[in-house]
């Protein structure tokens, strides 16, 4: 840490919580490089979701400055003289040049710089230190609050109470989603009537064709095609699945077909009183991390999009070990093949469905890729040992105290136990 003394650096997030999420990551790493003291970040408060969380509602602020004393100095609030706030923005994916070039001059003359809107505002290509700096905030500086662990740990406790392993799927099926996907699902006047009316939120958001869109990947799988998808993939329906979710877009009626497929279907409202929920339920990003805990803490994640959530938590279940599938859609070939399903035999489909995913389902030393946002988030390679002598399968759970204090050897399961071998993490 080398911060020069009344430097302050202001960071005000952007988005969801797993988007916010990559903000604060970005946040301490800015800081670093701006030789700042950083103030505990802002959330976003104005976007669609209407959350008023402060940082402390969510995450433990007193271990976050602690746990980085030694790479940033950050503190809770601005000294009342610090003066004269400068607010601008960087562009996505600024590197350290960027920032030298574009705010510095700012501190030459300030002590104060607000970051607007930020979100993936750094970019993906960074040192190795200033990576593993990453690692650090992602993996280990950002704690949940007691109360949400607390209650995360309950939920996870009772999903095994229903089956000893236990698949997630982030279904991101809101009404929200698919307006800004500019995606069709089949739902006709009405549909097209109500999503372009909340297309209207976003005032700089373009007119898409839903065609093109689905064509080259870009719409969340619907309930039903990501039943099928698993299905395809060799899960059978006596799996028991927890959905991470908000309102879906069309209710039970969109739901029916995959609870057909798969009637174990469990929710944190269904596992959860409304005497216990309700501290979170008001607020968004709160039970957002009640999802992000069961989704962390299941034998089997899948997102049937590939958005903030599913990058997170890809990488984070790789740089804690990799063992457990992380299986996100390829979208792009999985959607031409979906239109073909009912002109082809199942067995056909499926053996299909198994070859397009393949660099899809979180297998460790694979990047699948490309040049996006979020890219380091999904495969934080910097931050893992590509030469351990470990080679056991482990799984964390969450204690009151701390967010990964227990792993549980599951190297000790075969073939012979009873439990579906691919929520064990192995073969058909």
């Amino acid at each position: 840490m080398s911060t020069q003394p009344d430097r302050y650096l202001l960071i005000t997030t952007s988005g969801g919580l797993n988007q916010q999420r990559t903000g604060i990551i970005d946040a301490v790493v800015a800081a670093y490089l701006l030789n700042a003291t950083l103030v505990v970040p802002n959330l976003d408060r104005e976007s669609f979701w209407n959350d008023s969380s402060n940082f402390s509602d969510i995450f433990d602020v007193d271990w976050f400055i602690t746990y980085l004393s030694k790479d940033v100095k950050i503190i809770k609030q601005l000294p009342e003289k610090a003066g004269k706030v400068i607010t601008t923005h960087v562009p996505r994916n600024c590197d350290p040049k960027c920032y030298q070039t574009r705010i510095l001059p700012i501190f030459d003359r300030k002590r104060v710089v607000h970051l607007t809107k930020f979100d993936y505002r750094l970019s993906n290509w960074l040192d190795t230190d200033l990576q593993k700096l990453r690692c650090r905030v992602n993996y280990h500086a950002l704690r949940f609050t007691h109360p949400i662990l607390a209650m995360g740990r309950k939920l996870v406790e009772r999903m095994r109470t229903k089956s000893k392993h236990f698949l997630a799927l982030h279904l991101r099926f809101e009404a929200d989603m698919l307006a800004f996907s500019g995606c069709y699902y089949g739902g006709g006047e009405k549909e097209m009537k109500e999503l372009d009316e909340m297309r209207k939120r976003w005032i700089t958001l373009h007119k898409k064709d839903p065609d093109r869109e689905k064509r080259q990947g870009k719409c969340p799988l619907s309930p039903e095609e990501v039943g099928v998808i698993l299905r395809a993939l060799g899960y059978g329906n006596e799996v028991h699945i927890y959905v991470a979710s908000g309102e879906i877009y069309g209710g039970e009626a969109a739901m029916a077909p995959l609870r057909a497929l798969f009637p174990n279907i469990h929710a944190k409202e269904s596992l959860g009183s409304k005497e216990e929920l309700a501290e979170f339920s008001a607020y968004s990003s709160r039970m957002a991390a009640l999802d992000f805990i069961v989704c962390d803490q299941s034998d089997v994640f899948v997102s049937n999009n590939n958005g903030n959530m599913a990058k997170i938590l890809g990488g984070r279940r790789r740089y804690f070990g990799g063992q457990k599938p992380t299986i996100r859609p390829n979208a792009k070939k999985l959607n031409r093949l979906l239109v073909k399903r009912n002109k082809m035999r199942w067995e056909e489909f499926a053996s299909q469905v198994r070859t397009f995913q393949i660099g899809f389902m979180g297998e460790m030393g694979i990047e699948t890729g490309g040049s996006g946002i979020g890219l380091f988030h999904e495969n934080p390679l910097s931050c893992i040992c590509t030469n351990s002598t470990e080679n056991k399968s482990t799984r964390r759970r969450y204690d009151d105290e701390d967010e990964l204090l227990f792993l549980e050897d599951l190297s000790g399961y075969d073939d012979d136990d009873g439990i579906p071998r691919r929520l064990d993490g192995g073969r058909n």
